[in-house]
């Protein structure tokens, strides 16, 4: 039945804020990854399953690759670098339009340990004159093994079926491992805190996306009428980032609560009850013990 079939997994990896996220999402067609503009916007190891008719492509989204001094921001660095060894093949992403010199060589430096093909994405490809893709190509030419350089644009989507089938190339032979609608394997409890999580990045500034967790307190199915009811809280280092995240009269909190309630009903295909909380949890991005409590293993 799977004869000719190839599948795999593939790691993505690269500096903050290259696209993975965006790309991922792309090359699923559907959103498994929370996305902003800020650097280090993924904590965890993300799955999305990439589906072709003689392939099946299992991504892993990392989190970004930068010199980590803080336990949260080393936990992430950890989880891109144990990934590199647990993968098939490796897709290093790099931002076309804005390089990352310290984070790139950091990169560099871990793949030069693994021995599984690597394959270039140079992003954001629609940020750049196309004058300039040529000698940037040339540029990382020699600083890897590189099976192939492939120049996409992750936001419009240009070059990003050619980028799939040139890693469906590398892929080594066997059977599907996730049935055909499969797109994750997060539950969707955890994508549920995700996108709270996302909203909160995309909604305030400075410091506070940063010290921001969400755990769910319950994710509860009800039949009839059909109905999702969740209750979550927003975990924040300090007094004053709770009274920044509420808002006056609430009203920050209930524009967080009303646009991740409209992408979870997305998700889930139903109505969506969404009641949010905000706790102090003094300093948990320091605390290891903290960390573990709220999902960052």
């Amino acid at each position: 039945m799977f004869e000719n079939f190839k599948s795999g997994f593939i790691g993505m990896i690269g500096a903050p804020n290259v696209g993975k996220s965006t790309l991922l999402n792309q090359m699923l067609g559907e959103k498994v990854s929370i996305t902003s503009s800020k650097p280090q916007t993924t904590r965890n190891r993300i799955l999305g399953v990439v589906h072709r008719e003689k392939a099946q492509l299992v991504m892993l989204d990392t989190p970004g690759i930068h010199s980590a001094k803080s336990p949260l921001n080393k936990h992430m660095v950890d989880v891109a670098m144990q990934c590199m060894g647990d993968v098939d093949l490796i897709m290093f992403v790099v931002d076309a339009s804005k390089p990352d010199p310290n984070s790139e060589r950091l990169a560099l430096k871990g793949l030069a340990k693994q021995k599984m093909p690597v394959i270039l994405v140079l992003n954001k490809i629609d940020l750049i004159k196309k004058e300039t893709l040529l000698p940037l190509i040339a540029k990382w030419e020699p600083l890897a093994d590189f099976k192939a350089i492939v120049p996409v644009s992750a936001e419009t989507g240009e070059q990003v079926e050619e980028l799939i089938a040139i890693l469906e190339e590398q892929l080594p032979q066997g059977p599907p491992f996730f049935p055909e609608d499969s797109l994750t394997d997060m539950p969707e409890r955890f994508v549920a805190a995700e996108m709270i999580r996302e909203k909160v990045f995309r909604m305030t500034s400075q410091e506070i996306p940063y010290s921001v967790a969400v755990t769910l307190d319950s994710f509860t199915e009800q039949e009839k009428p059909p109905m999702v009811k969740i209750s979550a809280v927003i975990h924040v280092e300090r007094d004053s980032q709770k009274g920044i995240i509420i808002g006056k009269q609430g009203a920050m909190l209930k524009k967080i609560g009303t646009s991740a309630r409209q992408e979870i009903e997305r998700m889930v295909g139903v109505k969506v009850f969404l009641k949010l909380f905000v706790r102090v949890e003094k300093n948990w991005s320091t605390d290891t013990k903290a960390m573990r409590r709220l999902g960052y293993e």
